[in-house]
């Protein structure tokens, strides 16, 4: 019994029993099953790829101003007349440009990837898009920051290996076994 301040007394009552144990309630959190090999080669690939392609751009930041030198004198010499602004402002558009569109694909590229490593089975139809519009991006960029001489061909190699690496990351997570796997299981009532 307890006494109140009025100088009452009640009775406190228990609390309600505990339920008994139940085998028939789903574990709190679902067990996610390793992904199968093709999956996690896929990714490997993807993730190459994507080093690849930002090791290019890096190297285009941190040389950019002998990419903006010539694309100064490309520009100039497209459109003779312009004002020594209007080609600066040009050649800095065109060249941040297509850095900013290959970095844009990269991203959503990664960002499709980390759909697909959480079992979102529609995702990987995404990246099939995004990696024809990476390669049109890439044809367009190739056309304006290659540089000439041995070091457009190593762009032009390291630009290869990324969409050779990543079109192989792609063509793996198709396999019946990624497709297998990227099936959530179904909740039992």
């Amino acid at each position: 019994m307890a006494s109140h301040p009025g100088g009452e007394e009640r009775h406190v009552s228990a609390p309600p029993p505990r339920p008994g144990p139940s085998y028939s309630a789903p574990p709190p959190i679902p067990a996610v099953p390793a992904p199968p090999q093709a999956v996690r080669t896929a990714r490997r690939l993807w993730l190459a790829s994507f080093v690849a392609g930002l090791a290019v751009l890096a190297g285009f930041v941190l040389t950019r101003d002998s990419h903006l030198h010539r694309l100064h004198a490309v520009v100039a010499d497209m459109a003779p007349g312009s004002g020594p602004g209007a080609v600066e402002a040009t050649a800095d558009t065109v060249f941040w440009g297509s850095i900013a569109g290959l970095l844009v694909f990269t991203v959503l590229e990664a960002a499709a990837l980390a759909l697909v490593m959480g079992r979102r089975r529609r995702a990987r139809w995404a990246l099939v898009p995004l990696l024809a519009g990476h390669a049109l991006v890439l044809l367009v960029a190739s056309a304006i920051l290659l540089p000439e001489g041995g070091a457009g061909g190593r762009v032009v190699l390291l630009w290869g290996a990324a969409l050779v690496l990543a079109g192989g990351g792609l063509v793996l997570l198709f396999l019946p076994s990624a497709g297998a796997w990227l099936v959530p299981p179904k909740n039992k009532p």
